[in-house]
């Protein structure tokens, strides 16, 4: 297995110990669709649940993408829309949700690095002892999904930390 060391930034030339491989979005998409001022009254917004306009339901949970020859992941915190029932079933079940059945749902978050990525099918399996959903994604050929099927390179995660790098100005 190859060990996920450092690597020297292209964008912004410093030395970094470490590959990022975990990245996060605070709120699905939408939220960041509508004017500062009204957010405080169209969203209902925590770590783990968002309700948009008392009528649209989203659930954080993660993508983990297996990164070839390693046995680590490069994991997105996304966001997914879930149907009322649905939503309405994971609230009564909070404290359960290992029991839950899959979600169906769609990816709510534009993640960077990648073609559209929003209104991606998905599917939401529920972890024991509070640890954030497995969002499985439809595969397809959208290069989310297959890397999400085939694994991604240390090459590409470090292109990404790249793309991402904060000092970056592109």
């Amino acid at each position: 297995m190859t060990k996920i060391g450092g690597y020297t930034c292209r964008c912004c030339g410093i030395y970094h110990e470490e590959l990022p491989t975990s990245y996060g979005n605070p709120a699905p998409v939408y939220y960041y669709d509508a004017e500062p001022e009204e957010r405080e009254d169209r969203f209902e917004l925590d770590d783990d649940v968002c309700v948009m306009d008392n009528g649209n339901f989203f659930i954080h949970g993660c993508i983990e993408i297996p990164m070839i020859e390693t046995h680590e992941h490069l994991t997105w915190g996304v966001w997914v829309s879930l149907s009322e029932a649905n939503f309405d079933e994971l609230i009564e079940h909070w404290d359960i949700q290992e029991t839950l059945e899959p979600m169906f749902g769609w990816l709510s978050t534009d993640l960077p690095c990648y073609p559209d990525t929003v209104n991606l099918k998905t599917m939401v399996h529920f972890r024991p002892d509070s640890i954030r959903p497995s969002i499985e994604l439809e595969l397809t050929d959208h290069p989310l999904a297959v890397e999400f099927r085939d694994g991604i390179t240390l090459e590409r995660v470090q292109e990404i930390a790249e793309q991402l790098c904060d000092n970056n100005d592109d």
